[in-house]
């Protein structure tokens, strides 16, 4: 289930908002504005020959690796933050910025829940990003977490909310198992027909997304890391062979290299294309329609606070997000729609979809069901075939890292995946089995 997508879209290192400033005093914010982009130091646990680096490479800033980071979403912009605070010299790069209407990270809100189902390392996982979650909110007096509760409606087939139950125990995540009675006196203007029973994650919720992946590289560049909007020319990056990042301004090199000791290429949809025969064969973007329907004037039911964050296991995998600043009653179905091409995709949402919507906003929330239609939205779902994250390297390249594969349900781990993700490249580690590319050869041995 997606969890729903700044900086400004021509933002550069030299320029930083005015709050930014103020935090960061005057004299505090010139320097981080005048930190040079590019440059390469001399590697750390990294091969001669090896890609981006280069024989004549100078040594400074202190011996700090510098690590390229491209791609400014959940996944880049938390792994960035990191690197730094890890004591990399970091460049993050982004085409169209974070946030951006084409990115997955980019809309109003994401879910962030801890049911799972069963034999999964993503219950735990997001515990962790919830607790960043809070830290960066206090630390940045910025609001992104709304803890409205998530219900979760379990019908006949309930392997999925049964399985998430230890899960949800063991990484202390709030849970209440409700019958179906308990269901309806609680949420009355919710039809709990076919349902037999629920799981309430009471201090789940919602983020802001949008919001909040420009923050979060607004900190990067306030505490000193260094931004460039700038696109990644293709450039045969699995070879090997490359010693440096061409840039392009989307269409043209624009004639400027990046070098640097390490890269992160966190690209979310871009991925199948920047590393086809990687990545390409395991992974597939596709189009998701999202829909606002006004709620009934003067009527509090279905605003939050009054109805959960909720998803419904009935046929196909409905979920939904209430109020957000009056933008409507979110819908949407989590069913994977058709191949989309992230960068020249018409971004319309289909009849079929708004049909669907309509019959299922009537079924389940019958006070809803002539609901005007006020906003839709198209992202993409990233998927991996199997919707785990990929966190590897590329083979041959000791320091060239692939983070994505998001599949619908990334959004939420970002602060804990990057701190992960962080972690395993400063310190020369591998990530667990669950996340390498090797499974994608095992799971096509099994017989």
């Amino acid at each position: 289930m997606p969890d729903e997508k700044s900086s400004q879209p021509d933002r550069i290192v030299s320029k930083f908002s005015r709050r930014t400033a103020c935090k960061l005093g005057i004299a505090t914010a010139f320097m981080a504005a005048g930190r040079k982009v590019a440059g390469a130091v001399l590697p750390l646990a990294a091969d001669r020959g090896s890609p981006g680096i280069s024989e004549g490479t100078s040594n400074f800033m202190n011996n700090k690796p510098h690590i390229a980071v491209v791609g400014a979403g959940a996944f880049g912009g938390w792994t960035a933050l990191y690197l730094l605070r890890g004591g990399a010299r970091v460049t993050l790069l982004d085409t169209w910025g974070p946030g951006n209407s084409r990115a997955s990270s980019g809309g109003e809100t994401r879910v962030i829940r801890g049911a799972y189902g069963p034999d999964q390392p993503y219950t735990r996982l997001a515990a962790r990003a919830l607790d960043l979650w809070k830290q960066h909110e206090a630390q940045w007096k910025r609001k992104f977490f709304f803890p409205i509760g998530v219900l979760w409606m379990a019908e006949g087939d309930d392997a999925f909310e049964r399985g998430s139950l230890p899960f949800l125990k063991d990484a202390g995540i709030p849970f209440e198992q409700l019958a179906v009675k308990g269901l309806a006196r609680r949420w009355p203007q919710i039809s709990f027909e076919d349902v037999e029973w629920g799981i309430y994650e009471p201090q789940s919720g919602y983020l802001l997304a949008r919001a909040s992946a420009q923050a979060v590289v607004d900190q990067f560049v306030a505490e000193g890391g260094e931004y460039r909007q700038s696109a990644v020319a293709a450039q045969e990056l699995e070879s090997g062979q490359w010693k440096a990042l061409t840039l392009s301004d989307g269409s043209t090199s624009d004639g400027s290299t990046l070098i640097a000791d390490r890269y992160v290429f966190a690209c979310g949809p871009w991925l199948g294309k920047l590393f086809p025969h990687t990545v390409g064969p395991h992974f597939i973007s596709t189009k998701q329609d999202v829909f606002f329907f006004g709620t009934p004037a003067g009527d509090p039911r279905y605003n939050e606070g009054n109805v959960p964050v909720w998803a419904d296991h009935s046929g196909h995998f409905m979920y939904g997000i209430p109020g957000n600043q009056g933008r409507g009653f979110k819908v949407a179905d989590d069913t994977r729609g058709p191949e989309f091409d992230p960068t020249s995709g018409q971004r319309v949402a289909s009849e079929d979809g708004l049909a669907k919507a309509r019959r299922y906003l009537a079924y389940r929330f019958p006070g809803m069901k002539d609901a005007p239609l006020v906003e839709t939205r198209v992202c993409q779902y990233e998927n991996t075939t199997d919707h785990n994250f990929i966190i590897d390297r590329i083979p041959g390249s000791a320091n060239v890292w692939i983070v994505g594969g998001g599949s619908g349900h990334g959004f939420k781990h970002g602060p804990a995946l990057g701190e992960m993700v962080a972690r395993l490249v400063l310190k020369d580690e591998t990530a667990a089995a669950v996340y390498r590319l090797a499974r994608f050869e095992a799971q096509k041995a099994k017989p």
